[in-house]
């Protein structure tokens, strides 16, 4: 036992938001979240997070890792992130991802990594951080590249590699996933599950644009943005989980006419690509 464990793990765009059908898809993103856990002899487990919010998360995580392998340890565990929290950019799949391979890493333990994810998803769920356990996000954020998911199963259902500059939109306001409005979430499911069809087919950015519109209509929020990115050209741009952050996907050239486009929206514009390594411990 190693005592204390280092990992990271990466945020995630949105393909097909799994709310509607517990069918999801998400691509992961070059922005990562990092995380430190020391075991202790105090039988408590401390949480804290760099960029503010409630620990909860990351201190179940913990204990769910330690219970895995029947630790009685106590923790201190710690993130920083790159991600905006609140955005719909899967911070709490990345945190929960980076705690649990930390935690392994402490305990010189290793799990295959869908059953690490699955560790996080239950922590999540059990935190109420999520409504479908965000299968989804969590593959993506751990295995990278792009991901199609059955939430309710658990299951992966197919991954793939593609290299991809991403431009993100992330507005001020804060939108906590566990708050969304399921109902109208769950009416537009049909057309959704015709989104999902076209990701299965591996058109991700076909997929992403109508799971996008979608979307926005269901929970309210602006298709500006998506109709600023069609106009320069863009295929694949969407809301990105329940808002209220935007992504696109494109050539850097696209990207870097919808940049200032966006800039003039208001919020922070991110310049990143997709991640195709995924979560790593640090060596």
């Amino acid at each position: 036992m190693k005592l204390s464990g280092y990992a990271y793990a990466y945020g995630a765009g949105t393909i097909i938001n799994a709310i509607s059908t517990w069918k999801g898809a998400a691509f992961a993103i070059e922005l990562k979240t990092e995380a430190e856990v020391v075991l202790t002899d105090a039988k408590k487990i401390h949480g804290y997070m760099e960029e503010g919010g409630d620990t909860r998360l990351i201190e179940h995580c913990v204990e769910l890792t330690l219970s895995h392998f029947g630790s009685t340890s106590g923790a201190n565990v710690a993130t920083k992130s790159e991600i905006p929290i609140a955005s719909g950019l899967k911070s709490s799949s990345a945190a929960a991802n980076a705690v649990v391979l930390a935690t392994l890493d402490a305990l010189g333990e290793k799990l295959e990594p869908l059953e690490a994810v699955k560790i996080g998803v239950q922590a999540a769920l059990d935190a109420k951080v999520t409504i479908t356990g965000a299968f989804d996000d969590a593959c993506a954020s751990m295995l990278g590249g792009f991901v199609i998911t059955d939430n309710k199963r658990k299951c992966l259902i197919k991954r793939v590699e593609r290299d991809s500059e991403v431009l993100i939109l992330a507005p001020e306001k804060k939108v906590f996933s566990s708050s969304t409005n399921v109902v109208r979430s769950r009416l537009i499911g049909r057309w959704v599950e015709m989104a999902y069809e076209e990701a299965v087919a591996g058109n991700f950015e076909k997929a992403m644009t109508l799971n996008g519109f979608l979307y926005c209509a269901a929970l309210g929020f602006s298709t500006e943005p998506m109709m600023a990115a069609l106009e320069v050209g863009i295929e694949g741009v969407s809301l990105s989980g329940t808002g209220p952050a935007y992504t696109a996907l494109g050539s850097a050239e696209l990207l870097d006419e919808l940049e200032p486009v966006w800039q003039r929206m208001g919020g922070k514009v991110i310049r990143t690509k997709v991640n195709n390594t995924g979560g790593r411990k640090c060596l």
